[in-house]
């Protein structure tokens, strides 16, 4: 399993496509504080109602300071269907070689339905303006993350 990011760590940085082949890099958001989660599949129930909670969510986040990412192991023409299907406003990111999952310690051993496998970890990170970890949750649920999450960060609806 990869070694999992604490509060205090530096994020690790990388440069990912998005969902129009983009390439979007943790730096461009250096001076902004940024919320970074990952998730196990485009277009699945779970992932699909996490990423609709952070959109709608989206300009509350802004009017306080938050940028939102989303990392996938699926690739920019799925993500493109993906925000174009659920009219997303969050940027989707492809890290179809899990090379920044692993990173970030996102992938690794996980349950599930009691079987022990390999595969993402819903995963959330919080990252000041100078690119420092000051949340790192792992094992997230989809359902009601980013309601709890607002809580945890103080901010209102």
């Amino acid at each position: 399993m990869s070694d999992r990011l604490e509060p205090g760590d530096q994020a690790p940085d990388f440069t990912l496509p998005d969902d129009t082949g983009a390439s979007v890099s943790l730096r461009d958001f250096r001076g902004r504080k940024v919320i970074v989660y990952f998730y196990p599949a485009a277009m699945t129930p779970g992932c699909t109602k996490q990423a609709c909670d952070f959109s709608e969510s989206l300009e509350s986040l802004r009017r306080d300071g938050y940028e939102v990412v989303g990392i996938s192991k699926d690739k920019p023409a799925k993500l493109a269907t993906f925000r174009e299907r659920d009219a997303l406003t969050i940027p989707l990111l492809s890290d179809e070689s899990l090379d920044v999952h692993r990173a970030y310690g996102a992938y690794g051993e996980k349950k599930l339905y009691g079987k022990t496998m390999e595969g993402v970890i819903r995963s959330t990170f919080v990252i000041d303006e100078d690119g420092v970890v000051s949340h790192a949750l792992y094992n997230v649920k989809a359902t009601g993350h980013v309601a709890k999450l607002r809580r945890d960060l103080g901010i209102a609806a």
